[in-house]
């Protein structure tokens, strides 16, 4: 292996897929780990198989898609886990099982309830039943950032002798400083007799915002794997953001003096694509990927971009795909053209009629919009694979009308497992009456806990994307709708969250072994 190569490892399926209400559909899924291959990831996590049905299909289908890239599932040191990411992986071109155990002290004495010889044992075990399944096996001390560097360096050597081929070092809970983690890398690699027969990886949580920090400062202390998401993705806080750990390599090879394998020119279509999956929006100032991130309005600085560009920016937009691609097709334009963009897009459709259905959408919209934009298009289908999922209920009229004098009212009609029902609602403003509405006839008891408002596009024509996080009983969804008329796609997003409540199967959290 190339030792300034660095190989991204990207886990947006896995750990991204972890955030609260980030849940995927299994199409959903797969669109990623399309654009993961196309961004050229080196490692993509497609899930935890044990945890539920829908995850094993789901690596199924995607190691039996994916071509370019390994594709790797998640275990506990379990052997049931381990068989069932064996049998999940069966098709890969290139597969990997990823098996873990916490190693930290508070880990191991209050949730594993194990003692360190036990922990170590029972690692051995993992690794070596994995490694007479599939020749690739990746082993984690979960907590590493909390774990005793002399432990590590025991539990690692046995692991490696066992079969192990890549080592992970995560800092789970976010809590590592750059310069002490580095240093940890350091160490483990130094002490550890056998370290030299696997590739150390790091995975780090964005709790203290470090985690791109800190996985660079292991990088530069001799780790050859990144875990990371894109957007940042993750549990809590986030994990490290693909795009700036890939961009800071890049742009600082002066001093990193490493590379990776990623098509940069698909940065900014991947994290859109994982943006409108998710329903989580971009903030505007984000690094790489933000609307703002190329964007001068300081005299100044717009001054210096004319005159010199690298006055004020220290790597070009059109690198990380800040290409506005524009679709030129209207109410006339043929579905062979408007089917051709979309395999360009990465979206494909299951049959004649998943495409007339999406056709007929893109018809419609063309109406209301002069231009239609690559991002139109991927929220339009996302928009497409949300209706045709197996619906309890299901939006069939809308009317809701403001106004300076008078209260918000809000008029809708729903079915309901195919019966319709009409209702009438008042609110503080339109989404509020027609939310109020959908409750007198669903009476779902979910609390709403996020309601969020996105242009698509640029310009007053824009669709709105809006996401609706519902939480209840512990289960948190988040339902997104797409359309030109704010309150209609925000209407669309909270059916389509009472939808996931209502279908989508609860999940067993891999660290904890819960649902």
């Amino acid at each position: 292996m190339d030792n300034q190569k660095v190989i991204i490892f990207d886990t947006t399926l896995r750990d991204g897929e972890q955030s609260p209400g980030a849940a995927m559909t299994h199409d959903e899924k797969l669109r990623i780990a399309k654009a993961l291959e196309k961004l050229k990831v080196d490692v993509i996590e497609a899930g935890f198989a044990m945890a539920s049905p829908g995850d094993f299909e789901a690596i199924q289908t995607i190691a039996s898609t994916i071509k370019d890239s390994t594709v790797c599932s998640l275990s506990r040191a379990l052997e049931q886990d381990i068989d069932q990411a064996a049998k999940a992986l069966r098709q890969a071109n290139s597969g990997r099982i990823h098996t873990f155990i916490a190693t930290s002290p508070i880990h191991m004495q209050h949730k594993l309830c194990m003692t360190p010889e036990q922990v170590i044992e029972r690692a051995t075990l993992a690794v070596r039943h994995a490694r007479n399944l599939i020749d690739d096996v990746e082993f984690s001390c979960e907590d590493a950032g909390r774990s005793d560097i002399d432990f590590l360096c025991r539990i690692i050597e046995a692991a490696i002798n066992a079969g192990a081929t890549t080592i992970n070092i995560p800092d789970t809970v976010g809590y590592a400083l750059p310069h002490q983690f580095g240093e940890t890398i350091k160490t483990l690699l130094e002490k550890i007799p056998n370290a030299d027969k696997a590739i150390f990886s790091v995975h780090c949580h964005n709790d203290l915002g470090l985690a791109v920090a800190n996985s660079l400062a292991a990088v530069v202390n001799g780790a050859r794997q990144i875990e990371c998401t894109i957007n940042g993705l993750g549990e809590r806080a986030g994990n490290a953001s693909l795009e700036e750990l890939v961009m800071a390599i890049r742009t600082r090879k002066d001093s990193l003096n490493l590379t990776t394998n990623i098509n940069t020119l698909q940065i900014v279509p991947t994290s859109k694509l994982v943006s409108g999956v998710t329903g989580f929006p971009i903030q505007p100032n984000k690094a790489i990927v933000g609307a703002n991130a190329f964007a001068h309005e300081s005299g100044i600085h717009q001054d210096g971009i004319i005159k010199f560009r690298e006055t004020y920016e220290i790597m070009k937009a059109e690198d990380v795909g800040w290409n506005t691609n524009r679709l030129i097709l209207g109410k006339l334009s043929g579905r062979h053209a408007f089917r051709t963009r979309m395999e360009e897009l990465g979206i494909t459709f299951r049959d004649a009629e998943e495409l007339n259905t999406a056709f007929a959408h893109f018809k419609s919209l063309a109406d209301k919009k002069t231009e239609i934009f690559d991002d139109d298009l991927q929220a339009l289908a996302s928009d497409v694979r949300n209706q045709q999922l197996e619906e309890k209920y299901s939006l069939v009229m809308l009317e809701a009308g403001s106004s300076t004098s008078m209260t918000p009212k809000a008029k809708l009609v729903v079915s309901i497992n195919g019966k319709e029902t009409a209702v009438t609602s008042e609110g503080d403003g339109p989404v509020d009456a027609v939310f109020k509405a959908i409750e007198k006839i669903v009476d779902s008891r979910a609390q709403l806990t996020l309601y969020n408002v996105n242009a698509i596009t640029s310009g007053t024509d824009s669709q709105g994307d809006v996401s609706v996080r519902l939480e209840k009983d512990g289960r948190i969804v988040n339902g997104s709708g797409a359309d030109t008329d704010i309150v209609i796609a925000s209407a669309k997003a909270y059916i389509n969250a009472l939808n996931l409540l209502d279908h989508r199967p609860r999940k067993t959290h891999p660290q904890t072994g819960t649902v």
